[in-house]
Order: C-alpha cells, then structure tokens, then sequence
C-alpha cells in the first residue's frame, strides 16, 4: 500500500518510480457540498464513470456519497459491477443501454446487481421485460426513459416517447421510476438551444401526464445545466466535471458564489539532472536546442500517463522555444514553487525540464505537472488551452499505471 507523509512525501520505497498522482478527498467533498447547496432542493446523481473521470471510482463515489450525493451514474454495466462489487449500496444509474449482443443477459447482471438501467429503444425494453422474467424479485425493476431532445446521440425521440413509455408502464415487473434527457450547449449560457430543449422536455412531460404517466425522478442537467441553468434540475441533477474541480466553462464558473477546487494532483520527481553546452540538442527529434549552456532536468513521467507530447509540440510551433523561453503556449511543471518550461519531445516514460544555468534544483525534487506548488498552480484546463481540449479528457487521459493516492488537502485551497 502507497504511503504519503504529511508534507505529501510518497514514503512507500516499493514505489520506485515516484510518479503518482493525489486525489484530494476533501476539496471533492467541498465541491460536493457546493453543488448540493446550488441545487437544493434537487439531488445530486454524482456521474463517477470512466473511473471517475480518470481519479478513481471507488474513491469518489464514497467520498461524494458522505458528503451529500444522492445517487450514483455511470456509463456501462461493468462501471456498475466494480462500484457494488466495492461495497456501494447506494442507486447507481446506467446511462446507456448494454451495447452487446446477448441484451438480456447482460440486463439480468444489471438486476443481480439493482442497478438502474436506461432505455430508449424497444429492443433494450423487451429485452429487460424478459430479464424481470428470468429473476426472482419482489418488487418492480425501476427503469429511466432517455429522451432525445436534439442532442441527437442517445434517446428516444420525442414523437415516440409516449408509445415506449406506455409499454413500460403495462409491463408487469417494471416500474418507470424517471424520465431525463441531455443538455447539449448548457456551458454556453447565451445559447437559446438549451431552451429548445427544455421546451421539447416539458411537452414530452405535459404529454406523459396527460396519459397518468409522472415518473418521481425527472432530470435533465448536466454540470453546465445545474449551475447555469435552473429550470433544468428538476427533481435531481447529473454532476460531473465539477465534482472534480473544474467548471465547463468561464461562463459557468462565474455562476458560482464560491470557486470550485481541483480534486487530482498530478506529481512526479527529478530523477536526474544534466548540464549541457549552448548548442546542444534534446530528446527524439532533437528540437529543442540550446542557446547557451543550461540544466537540463530528467522526469520519470510521459505520454504512456497522460503527459500529452503535444505540450512541448504547440510550443515548438508556436514559438521556436529556445533555453529559458518559458511560454504559456507551452507546457510548464513546477518545482521549488517556480516554473519551467518541458523541453523537446515528450517521450512515452519520461520528459526534460529546462532548469536553466543557475538553478538550485535537486535530484528528488518534487514536480507538479498538475496541482499547486507555493503559490503557483498548473490546472487541467491551462493543459486543455495548449492541447486545444477539455478538461474532461486531460483528467481521463492519466494513465492507470498512475497510481491514485486518497489524501486530505485541508482547506489551504478555499
């Protein structure tokens, strides 16, 4: 088991390489809260799929749940399995249909399971009617009806919502617990689609009511949607992204009364240090050469756990960086609270850090590719500014020989 003293140390010899990454228990638990308090009086489903948006499901899920989380949702039956196989009681959502051949059998593990799951088209309905059929339950099998309400990826459109809705309702063992859709531009929040949505919502609803069709669980808002927007909640609201620390969008983080706080940490070591000649070239490709003579810094991290070789490529294009011309259009880790800039190719086990000439950096110095250091701080999204993307795939991008390390940050970052 990884070990971490109190000033953050990995402490733990077994653990060699020394590049992990940190998930800060209580900034989720203060996001978490925040977002209960933005939403009240609607629950919170907090959305932990893609093991947690790359931080760890089992972590997340648990600490999101003490900290006010109603519900649980993920993207595939397996997500579900792992999550009750740690010990999770708690509802957990299925957000899509099981996408294999053998629906029904895959639907009698989701009931094994009492995971709630999604359906949208006849196929998955009759195969979870002949799923109820095939276990011993005594009460019905709760299931949510996905809407398309113009996103136009998953759901069931608006024209045939009532026809599916009425043969769940009349199917004995089923019991139509929720009706939801998914908002498509609700980060931004000057964009009237969000309210063609809404509108094409509220009249599936009025249509189902008309027919005795209310469903207890209605909800539509995403991260963007629960902050930015809210006539979207509903009875409850689908968080992900801002669990996590970020919001999905400016827009929408000016919504807040209060910031979010990153969860994840992205940490590594000096493994070596080298001081080379002006002229001198680095790493595959050679391409970044110096301009005078500089210390170079190597870092047992790469592409291989989510350290993009586009960091250093945007600033190779951007600017010709030479030694020292550290850029925002650029890749920077911290260490010893200062930036420096990544230098040549970012292979797939390691990086170089230009230091420069007069640097008191050490071998097994701390370097922060995400978190904060002093008063510096390296966000997924400065990453995602770089590599043209989001937030959402910079965190899912670290890789899983990361390993994921539970911490109690304090309140240092409110």
């Amino acid at each position: 088991m990884i070990s971490v003293s109190v000033n953050g140390l990995v402490s733990n010899p077994s653990f060699a390489r020394q590049t992990w990454a940190e998930v800060d228990l209580f900034a989720l638990s203060c996001n978490t809260e925040l977002l209960c308090k933005v939403i009240r009086p609607a629950k919170l489903c907090a959305v932990v799929k893609a093991d947690g948006y790359g931080h760890g499901a089992d972590i997340i899920a648990k600490a999101a749940l003490d900290a006010g989380a109603s519900w649980l949702a993920v993207a595939m039956l397996e997500e579900g399995l792992q999550l009750r196989n740690a010990g999770i009681t708690a509802p957990i959502l299925l957000l899509s249909e099981p996408a294999c051949e053998i629906v029904e059998e895959a639907f009698v593990k989701v009931l094994d399971a009492g995971l709630v799951p999604t359906v949208y088209t006849y196929q998955a309905a009759r195969s979870l009617l002949s799923a109820t059929r095939a276990i011993s339950r005594s009460t019905p099998v709760p299931v949510h009806l996905k809407v398309d309400t113009g996103m136009h990826r998953l759901g069931v459109p608006p024209e045939q919502v009532l026809e599916l809705a009425k043969y769940l309702v009349d199917s004995d063992g089923i019991h139509l617990e929720g009706l939801w859709t998914h908002l498509a531009v609700a980060e931004q929040t000057d964009d009237g689609f969000t309210k063609i949505q809404l509108d094409i919502f509220e009249k599936v609803r009025a249509l189902l009511k008309k027919e005795g069709i209310d469903p207890p669980y209605v909800h539509a808002a995403n991260s963007a949607g629960a902050i930015a927007h809210p006539n979207s909640r509903y009875d409850m609201v689908r968080c992900g992204i801002s669990l996590y620390g970020y919001a999905p969008s400016p827009e929408v983080a000016k919504c807040l009364s209060e910031p979010l706080i990153p969860v994840m940490s992205f940490k590594s070591r000096v493994s070596m240090l080298r001081s080379l000649k002006a002229g001198e070239a680095l790493s595959y490709g050679l391409r970044y050469r110096l301009s005078k003579p500089s210390t170079i810094a190597t870092i047992p991290v790469g592409y291989a756990d989510g350290v993009s070789r586009r960091l250093f490529d945007t600033a190779l294009s951007r600017l010709k960086c030479q030694s020292g011309a550290s850029s925002s259009y650029g890749g920077e880790v911290l260490i010893k609270g200062r930036r420096y800039p990544i230098a040549g190719t970012i292979t797939m086990d390691q990086l170089l850090v230009d230091v420069g000439q007069d640097s008191d950096v050490e071998v097994g110095d701390e370097v922060v590719l995400l978190g904060f250091q002093g008063d510096q701080q390296i966000t997924a999204d400065d990453w995602a500014e770089i590599l043209q993307t989001i937030s959402y795939e910079v965190l899912c991008s670290i890789g899983p020989r990361v390993p994921r390390i539970p911490i109690n940050g304090g309140s240092s970052r409110r």
